[in-house]
Formats: structure tokens, sequence, C-alpha cells
């Protein structure tokens, strides 16, 4: 069976957004080891709405000379978790409800890895359908912007797994659901 996957980079604070503008400090060999790890266990994106129509806005429209991943995203399977959209645009594109999540690890295949998409992470602990969460929580408070578990009001236990802190001070922590 397929697993579901996410990998976030995370303040020490629990911010998510736009990390773009407060990760890139702390990136290193060590860190980019852990996300290709991640990237070459996984041959298929799950996506939320938003995350989805920033991505089908910037990497279609990528060269792939000039930037190596646009190829990988553009041609990799992608599903996105949406009620409202019906016709997505980007290339090998499905949308799926979070009720075929169950079948869609069945198909054959390897990890099913969720890009970004905050709010579904927690959707997916919520319902037991996240196998592994991989934060990468950076040793920055942020102070403002959207928190991982800003929503949640019920307990959802995990555990554990792995943990290693890289030279930068961040923590790669692996979580599965208890």
């Amino acid at each position: 069976m397929r697993k579901i996957t996410a990998g976030l980079f995370i303040s020490l604070d629990g911010v998510v957004e736009a990390p773009d503008t407060w990760h890139f400090p702390y990136f290193n060999d060590e860190m980019g080891q852990s996300v290709g790890a991640q990237m070459q266990a996984a041959d298929a994106m799950l996506l939320g709405r938003h995350t989805y129509e920033e991505f089908a806005g910037y990497w279609p429209h990528q060269d792939p000379e000039k930037e190596p991943l646009a190829e990988a995203m553009n041609s990799s399977a992608k599903y996105v978790v949406s009620t409202t959209l019906t016709s997505p645009s980007w290339q090998n594109t499905e949308v799926v409800s979070l009720a075929e999540l169950a079948a869609l690890r069945e198909r054959p295949g390897g990890n099913i890895s969720v890009v970004g998409s905050g709010t579904l992470v927690v959707s997916l602990l919520r319902e037991g359908l996240l196998d592994e969460l991989n934060l990468l929580v950076h040793p920055i408070v942020v102070g403002s912007g959207k928190r991982l578990f800003d929503d949640v009001r019920e307990q959802i236990p995990l555990t554990l797994t792995t943990s290693t802190t890289f030279s930068t001070g961040v923590l790669n922590l692996i979580y599965t659901r208890a």
C-alpha cells in the first residue's frame, strides 16, 4: 500500500505560511538530502486547492533548462483535494475528495507526497489518512502567519519515529499517527 506523507517547513512558533520569506537562510545540504529523499520516495503529489492554484500558475510556465524542478513538477501525477475545483488545467492533475484517498492509496506506486497545503495536512491527520508527517522546524520565531495547528480543537496523538538536528539548528522531526 502507498503511504501519504507530508513535509513542511515550520517555524518554532508553528508558522507554515510563506516559508520563502524566512526559510532559505537555514537551507543547507543536510536539509536538501532530507527533502530530496522524501521527493524520491514519492511518485505523486497531493495538493490542496490553494497550493494547486499557486503551483499551476507558476510551474507550467517555467523553462526546464533554467528551473531544474520544472520537468518533475509538470510531469508527475498530481491529485488535488477540492470540492470547488472542477476542471484542472495543469497536466497530469486529477481532482479527488478526502473520501477517495483510501482507494488512491491502494493503487500501485510510490508514496503520495503532500506539498505545502497546511490545511490539507490537518484534514488528513483528523481523518487518519496521513501516514507520515515530516516537520523541518526552523529556529526562528516568525511572529505572524498561518500556523499549522491554529484550527485544531481536538487531540491528534502522534508518535515521533525519527529526529535529527541539522548544523543550522533545524530539527527534522518525523511523526506517524499514534
